[in-house]
């Protein structure tokens, strides 16, 4: 016999017979126990009024990692992944699809910025590609009009990708 693990529709029940001070404590005692929690609630509380400079705050420090990749193939791919890694963990804290397109432009354009551009190392290219289709996919998602303000960024880092890469074609793309 295990331990019951409860649905969140239970969960959620639950919660809203505690009075304010035992919901206090709750959350306090889920962030002491893992660091996602932790930063999750910290977001919640300190940055979620705050969109536009939580995404200027990622940026830099995705511009702080950029500046430190290694030039060695497989270690910048590490680091790569690191730095897909940290978009995806904050994406998820906001929720927000046009914020995700946003960061992951803006990794693309990062990638084409920074990265060797004669790597024939398939897992560092792959990166870009699964990206930059990611980010279709995305667009393609979103309502026409916020489609049409992600498009055309989404056309420049292409366009930029395909000039400066010999193994991007952006007609795969377009």
């Amino acid at each position: 016999m295990g331990v019951n693990t409860y649905n969140l529709q239970a969960i959620k029940k639950e919660l809203q017979h505690l009075s304010g001070s035992q919901l206090a404590d709750l959350c306090l005692r889920l962030s002491k126990y893992k660091k996602e929690n932790k930063e999750l609630l910290s977001y919640l509380l300190f940055e979620a009024n705050n969109h536009d400079g939580y995404i200027e705050g990622i940026k830099q420090e995705m511009d702080t990692l950029f500046n430190e990749l290694p030039s060695h193939y497989y270690y910048a791919a590490k680091s790569m992944r690191k730095i897909l890694k940290l978009i995806t963990k904050h994406t998820k804290f906001m929720a927000s699809k046009p914020a995700e397109i946003d960061l992951l432009l803006y990794y693309c354009q990062q990638y084409v910025n920074h990265v060797d551009k004669r790597t024939g190392y398939k897992p560092l290219r792959q990166l870009l590609h699964k990206q930059l289709e990611k980010v279709a996919k995305l667009i393609g998602a979103l309502h026409e009009d916020l489609q049409y303000d992600h498009q055309a960024g989404f056309e420049k880092v292409v366009q930029e990708a395909d000039e400066k890469l010999s193994w991007i074609n952006k007609q795969d793309y377009l």
